[in-house]
Protein backbone atom coordinates (compact mmCIF):
# COMPACT_ATOMS: atom_id res chain seq x y z
CA UNK A 1 0.00 0.00 0.00
CA UNK A 2 1.52 3.42 -0.88
CA UNK A 3 0.42 6.88 1.08
CA UNK A 4 0.03 10.13 -0.36
CA UNK A 5 2.63 11.24 1.21
CA UNK A 6 5.12 9.03 -0.62
CA UNK A 7 5.06 6.44 1.90
CA UNK A 8 4.85 2.36 0.89
CA UNK A 9 3.71 -0.03 3.09
CA UNK A 10 4.51 -4.00 2.73
CA UNK A 11 4.09 -6.94 4.74
CA UNK A 12 7.40 -9.06 5.35
CA UNK A 13 6.48 -12.60 4.07
CA UNK A 14 5.85 -15.24 6.67
CA UNK A 15 5.86 -12.71 9.68
CA UNK A 16 3.01 -10.28 9.13
CA UNK A 17 5.42 -7.47 9.92
CA UNK A 18 5.42 -3.98 7.90
CA UNK A 19 7.80 -2.81 5.87
CA UNK A 20 8.39 1.25 5.92
CA UNK A 21 10.03 2.35 2.47
CA UNK A 22 10.15 6.07 1.11
CA UNK A 23 9.14 6.71 -2.02
CA UNK A 24 8.34 9.10 -4.48
CA UNK A 25 5.14 11.25 -4.05
CA UNK A 26 2.50 10.35 -6.31
CA UNK A 27 1.97 13.28 -8.90
CA UNK A 28 -1.03 11.57 -10.53
CA UNK A 29 -2.36 12.68 -13.88
CA UNK A 30 -0.23 16.42 -14.24
CA UNK A 31 3.54 16.00 -13.45
CA UNK A 32 6.43 16.86 -11.60
CA UNK A 33 8.77 20.32 -12.68
CA UNK A 34 11.96 21.65 -11.79
CA UNK A 35 13.01 25.20 -12.45
CA UNK A 36 16.75 27.02 -12.03
CA UNK A 37 17.28 30.51 -12.86
CA UNK A 38 20.00 33.28 -11.83
CA UNK A 39 19.62 36.86 -11.74
CA UNK A 40 21.76 39.45 -13.97
CA UNK A 41 24.14 41.46 -12.03
CA UNK A 42 21.96 43.19 -9.14
CA UNK A 43 22.84 46.72 -7.62
CA UNK A 44 23.12 47.09 -4.12
CA UNK A 45 20.78 50.16 -3.91
CA UNK A 46 17.94 48.46 -5.01
CA UNK A 47 14.80 49.39 -2.72
CA UNK A 48 13.81 47.64 0.57
CA UNK A 49 11.60 44.94 -0.18
CA UNK A 50 12.45 44.61 -4.11
CA UNK A 51 11.10 41.17 -5.70
CA UNK A 52 13.92 39.66 -7.69
CA UNK A 53 11.75 36.11 -8.66
CA UNK A 54 8.22 35.90 -9.31
CA UNK A 55 6.28 32.41 -9.76
CA UNK A 56 2.40 33.72 -10.36
CA UNK A 57 0.29 30.32 -10.99
CA UNK A 58 -2.32 31.13 -13.77
CA UNK A 59 -3.51 27.44 -14.37
CA UNK A 60 -6.62 24.96 -12.98
CA UNK A 61 -5.05 23.06 -10.75
CA UNK A 62 -3.03 22.89 -7.19
CA UNK A 63 0.75 23.48 -7.09
CA UNK A 64 2.22 21.67 -4.29
CA UNK A 65 5.74 23.50 -3.63
CA UNK A 66 7.94 20.61 -2.35
CA UNK A 67 11.26 23.37 -2.06
CA UNK A 68 12.33 26.62 -2.98
CA UNK A 69 16.80 27.04 -2.98
CA UNK A 70 18.34 29.98 -3.39
CA UNK A 71 22.53 31.42 -3.49
CA UNK A 72 23.90 34.49 -4.19
CA UNK A 73 27.42 36.03 -4.87
CA UNK A 74 29.65 39.33 -4.95
CA UNK A 75 29.27 39.83 -8.80
CA UNK A 76 31.77 42.81 -10.12
CA UNK A 77 32.11 44.88 -6.73
CA UNK A 78 32.22 44.27 -3.05
CA UNK A 79 29.71 45.22 -0.76
CA UNK A 80 30.69 48.16 2.13
CA UNK A 81 29.50 47.32 5.58
CA UNK A 82 26.24 47.98 6.72
CA UNK A 83 23.38 45.75 7.02
CA UNK A 84 23.61 42.02 6.51
CA UNK A 85 21.94 40.76 2.80
CA UNK A 86 17.51 39.72 3.97
CA UNK A 87 16.20 37.78 1.43
CA UNK A 88 12.29 36.18 1.74
CA UNK A 89 9.57 34.33 0.38
CA UNK A 90 6.42 35.33 0.91
CA UNK A 91 3.24 33.77 -0.29
CA UNK A 92 0.98 36.32 -2.90
CA UNK A 93 -3.18 35.81 -2.73
CA UNK A 94 -5.66 37.11 -5.60
CA UNK A 95 -2.75 37.43 -8.78
CA UNK A 96 -4.40 39.03 -11.49
CA UNK A 97 -1.84 40.40 -13.31
CA UNK A 98 1.44 39.64 -14.39
CA UNK A 99 4.69 41.08 -12.99
CA UNK A 100 6.91 43.05 -15.09
CA UNK A 101 10.55 44.07 -16.27
CA UNK A 102 13.18 41.47 -15.99
CA UNK A 103 12.84 38.00 -17.79
CA UNK A 104 9.69 36.30 -18.52
CA UNK A 105 10.03 32.23 -18.25
CA UNK A 106 8.61 30.09 -20.98
CA UNK A 107 6.75 27.46 -20.39
CA UNK A 108 4.68 26.35 -23.65
CA UNK A 109 7.34 24.30 -25.12
CA UNK A 110 7.29 20.70 -25.21
CA UNK A 111 9.03 19.00 -21.95
CA UNK A 112 9.79 22.30 -20.96
CA UNK A 113 10.85 21.83 -16.93
CA UNK A 114 9.58 18.12 -17.01
CA UNK A 115 10.75 15.68 -14.66
CA UNK A 116 9.70 13.41 -16.93
CA UNK A 117 8.77 13.31 -20.30
CA UNK A 118 5.34 11.78 -20.23
CA UNK A 119 4.41 14.58 -17.61
CA UNK A 120 1.66 17.09 -18.35
CA UNK A 121 2.76 20.84 -19.72
CA UNK A 122 3.13 22.63 -17.11
CA UNK A 123 -0.14 24.79 -16.21
CA UNK A 124 2.55 27.80 -15.56
CA UNK A 125 2.10 30.68 -18.39
CA UNK A 126 4.84 32.07 -20.43
CA UNK A 127 4.69 35.53 -18.78
CA UNK A 128 4.02 34.59 -15.26
CA UNK A 129 6.93 33.54 -14.02
CA UNK A 130 9.88 36.13 -13.85
CA UNK A 131 13.32 36.37 -13.02
CA UNK A 132 14.90 40.14 -12.19
CA UNK A 133 18.09 40.93 -14.29
CA UNK A 134 19.71 44.19 -13.57
CA UNK A 135 16.44 45.74 -11.71
CA UNK A 136 13.71 44.86 -9.32
CA UNK A 137 10.54 43.12 -11.37
CA UNK A 138 7.03 44.99 -11.10
CA UNK A 139 4.81 44.15 -8.90
CA UNK A 140 1.89 43.15 -11.33
CA UNK A 141 -1.33 42.93 -9.41
CA UNK A 142 -1.46 40.46 -6.44
CA UNK A 143 -1.72 40.26 -2.52
CA UNK A 144 1.41 39.33 -0.92
CA UNK A 145 0.66 37.82 2.98
CA UNK A 146 1.20 39.83 5.96
CA UNK A 147 4.13 37.79 6.90
CA UNK A 148 6.79 36.11 5.03
CA UNK A 149 6.73 32.23 4.83
CA UNK A 150 10.68 32.00 4.96
CA UNK A 151 13.97 34.43 5.77
CA UNK A 152 17.26 34.20 5.52
CA UNK A 153 19.80 36.50 6.50
CA UNK A 154 23.57 36.75 5.41
CA UNK A 155 26.61 38.43 5.67
CA UNK A 156 27.29 41.14 2.82
CA UNK A 157 31.41 40.38 2.23
CA UNK A 158 33.20 43.52 2.06
CA UNK A 159 36.37 43.00 0.87
CA UNK A 160 37.97 41.28 -1.58
CA UNK A 161 40.46 38.93 0.32
CA UNK A 162 36.92 36.70 0.81
CA UNK A 163 35.34 34.23 -1.32
CA UNK A 164 32.42 36.74 -2.54
CA UNK A 165 30.25 34.04 -0.88
CA UNK A 166 26.87 35.48 0.04
CA UNK A 167 24.46 32.55 0.14
CA UNK A 168 25.91 29.05 0.37
CA UNK A 169 24.47 26.98 -3.27
CA UNK A 170 21.51 25.45 -2.44
CA UNK A 171 20.56 27.03 1.12
CA UNK A 172 16.57 25.97 1.16
CA UNK A 173 14.38 28.77 1.82
CA UNK A 174 11.53 26.19 1.67
CA UNK A 175 12.21 22.71 1.63
CA UNK A 176 9.13 20.16 3.21
CA UNK A 177 10.34 16.87 4.08
CA UNK A 178 7.41 14.14 3.03
CA UNK A 179 6.79 13.58 6.99
CA UNK A 180 5.75 17.07 7.17
CA UNK A 181 1.95 17.62 8.46
CA UNK A 182 1.41 19.65 5.28
CA UNK A 183 2.66 21.00 1.73
CA UNK A 184 2.66 24.73 0.35
CA UNK A 185 0.08 24.49 -2.09
CA UNK A 186 -1.04 27.40 -4.47
CA UNK A 187 -4.20 27.44 -5.70
CA UNK A 188 -5.25 29.35 -9.21
CA UNK A 189 -3.84 32.98 -9.54
CA UNK A 190 -1.98 32.23 -6.12
CA UNK A 191 1.89 32.30 -6.29
CA UNK A 192 4.98 32.93 -4.50
CA UNK A 193 8.03 36.08 -4.82
CA UNK A 194 11.33 36.16 -3.68
CA UNK A 195 11.72 39.43 -2.41
CA UNK A 196 15.29 41.22 -1.57
CA UNK A 197 14.45 42.93 1.83
CA UNK A 198 17.68 44.82 2.56
CA UNK A 199 21.39 44.60 0.98
CA UNK A 200 24.29 47.25 2.57
CA UNK A 201 25.21 50.24 0.45
CA UNK A 202 27.07 50.13 -2.63
CA UNK A 203 28.29 46.95 -4.23
CA UNK A 204 26.56 44.53 -6.52
CA UNK A 205 25.71 41.04 -6.45
CA UNK A 206 23.70 38.29 -8.52
CA UNK A 207 21.08 35.88 -6.80
CA UNK A 208 20.02 32.27 -8.19
CA UNK A 209 16.52 30.48 -7.83
CA UNK A 210 15.67 26.40 -7.97
CA UNK A 211 12.02 25.41 -7.32
CA UNK A 212 10.84 22.17 -7.74
CA UNK A 213 6.92 21.39 -7.32
CA UNK A 214 3.89 18.96 -8.63
CA UNK A 215 0.60 20.21 -10.31
CA UNK A 216 -2.63 18.06 -9.29
CA UNK A 217 -6.05 18.28 -9.60
CA UNK A 218 -6.76 17.75 -6.20
CA UNK A 219 -4.60 17.16 -3.53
Amino acid sequence: MRTADGVALRGEAGTGALRVTQVPKDVNALGAYSLGVATGILPAALTANSEIFQFRYAGTNLVVVRRVLVSAVVSTTFFAAGVPVQIELRVARAWSADGTGGTALVFSTANTNKKRTGFALSGLSDTGVRIATTAALGAGTKTLDTNSLAMLVAPGPITGALDGTIVQPGTPLWDRPASDEHPLVLGPSEGLVVRSVAVPATGTWTAAVTIEWAEQAAL
